[in-house]
């Protein structure tokens, strides 16, 4: 499941974070449920790329009604009131696997708190933005070709903002607004009404007031997540093959969760069919030569070892999404340290940029007398404001943005997410070992190195 279980979620609260964790979108489920209770399943096909021609009967034969079908990924979402439904539907020989579907949320920041209307005048970049100053140099790789994300080829570079949304009425965004697509029932339209997908995309690509990486980069608005609550797996998984049809160039999915295998609240095989469709849609997106880039998440633990992630209970618990294929991005302080909230592990981290946290003496005493709030990050937020946040969803945006830029000075198709992939981890600066380490990865992102 998406969520830490029971134990993990009081290893977890020991560490004094006053993150929003991310512990489990679903409640256990009830002993005393009615057998006509209609429930969400997810149904995975052997076909990665088709469905079967007789899927609708046989998922009719066992008792489901289509949600919807997405068959460039052989999925499809059902409900069923049938309790055996799982094991009707899994005698076909054209199923992989089927179980209850899953929910995942956005990462929630460690911490957020709006820029006083009375300060949000002015350059707001050269007062404040000390993150993007950091990765760009202080403006530096702006002059360098390709640096701001205009392409030498002149054809726009999107960077897809898989989130809640975005304000396309911002000021410092709506120049570089290409258009959004919403994914939320009931919420047709791509405007943010959460704040986390706005102040994404800032960190990408405002050019105002504030600043992102590359603020000639143009944010598109795929949204998953409504004004409160989390996304069905199949709904993420299709807003990231859209985005890949839609033939953007990055995608940034500042989100996440953790499967746990063995939770006896689920069967394991109600984990591994969200887990598979995750990295088929991850997949999907690669070969169609979309550079995909997630967050590391906010729990300050070691993502690597699964089986110590469980605490005293059984089984594996795996950050989601667990692909080894995207880019996961770990957060930093403003003095290049590894934010106290930010998840590492050996293997599972490729890179670190600036999330922003409350400055290293806070980090040591955890004393909110300590909190200095100038060390968090500020970008834009819906209303036309601007407001500090702080997370591994604000590290994410600014390699997203990176690589955007890497594709703007090479051209638009032309080099393979693997290349994008390879520039940015090259590039990047050692701050801890030399080399590799399981909390920065390849080191803190840099602009100028990128683009050099």
């Amino acid at each position: 499941m998406y969520g830490l279980k029971k134990n993990t979620k009081t290893m977890l609260a020991s560490l004094s974070l006053t993150a929003t964790m991310i512990l489990g979108a679903f409640g256990a489920p009830s002993h005393e449920a009615k057998a006509a209770e209609s429930k969400p399943f997810l149904v995975l096909f052997k076909s990665e790329s088709s469905l079967p021609a007789d899927y609708e009967k046989l998922i009719t034969d066992a008792g489901g009604s289509i949600k919807k079908a997405i068959g460039k990924m052989g999925a499809v979402q059902v409900t069923s009131a049938n309790p055996d439904f799982e094991s009707q539907i899994e005698r076909s020989s054209a199923v992989l696997e089927a179980g209850v579907e899953n929910t995942i949320m956005p990462d929630a920041p460690v911490f957020e708190q709006e820029l006083d209307a009375t300060l949000a005048t002015g350059d707001l970049y050269q007062a404040l933005q000390w993150d993007i100053k950091q990765v760009t140099k202080n403006g530096a790789s702006w002059s360098l070709p390709g640096g701001t994300g205009k392409s030498v080829d002149g054809k726009d570079i999107v960077v897809a903002v898989v989130d809640t949304g975005i304000d396309y009425n911002h000021p410092d965004l709506k120049a570089n607004y290409a258009y959004g697509k919403s994914f939320v029932p009931g919420f047709p339209d791509a405007m943010d009404q959460n704040g986390h997908g706005t102040h994404v995309a800032g960190s990408i690509a405002a050019k105002g007031r504030t600043m992102g990486i590359g603020p000639d980069l143009k944010v598109a608005a795929y949204r998953v997540f409504g004004p409160t609550g989390g996304a069905a797996t199949a709904d993420i998984a299709n807003a990231l093959m859209t985005a890949a049809d839609d033939n953007v160039d990055v995608v940034n999915m500042s989100l996440g969760g953790y499967d746990w295998f063995q939770n006896p609240d689920y069967a394991t095989k109600d984990t591994v069919e969200d887990v598979r469709l995750f990295n088929r849609a991850i997949q999907y997106a690669i070969k169609k030569g979309v550079t995909v880039v997630g967050s590391a998440g906010n729990n300050g633990v070691d993502i690597s070892s699964p089986g110590k992630l469980s605490g005293d209970d059984n089984g594996a618990t795996h950050r989601s999404p667990s692909s080894q294929t995207l880019i996961r991005v770990s957060a930093g302080g403003e003095a290049k340290n590894l934010a106290f909230y930010s998840n590492y592990g050996v293997g599972k981290i490729d890179v670190m940029a600036p999330g922003g946290d409350y400055g290293l003496k806070y980090a040591e005493t955890r004393n909110p007398l300590d909190a200095d709030r100038t060390k968090l990050c500020l970008a834009t937020v819906p209303g036309g404001g601007y407001g500090y946040k702080a997370g591994t969803s604000m590290a994410a945006p600014k390699v997203a943005a990176l690589a955007g830029v890497i594709i703007a000075q090479h051209g638009k198709d032309v080099l393979s997410p693997s290349q994008v992939k390879h520039i940015l981890q090259s590039s990047s600066d050692d701050v801890f070992k030399t080399g590799y380490d399981g909390e920065s990865g390849f080191g803190l992102v840099n602009a100028v190195n990128a683009l050099q």
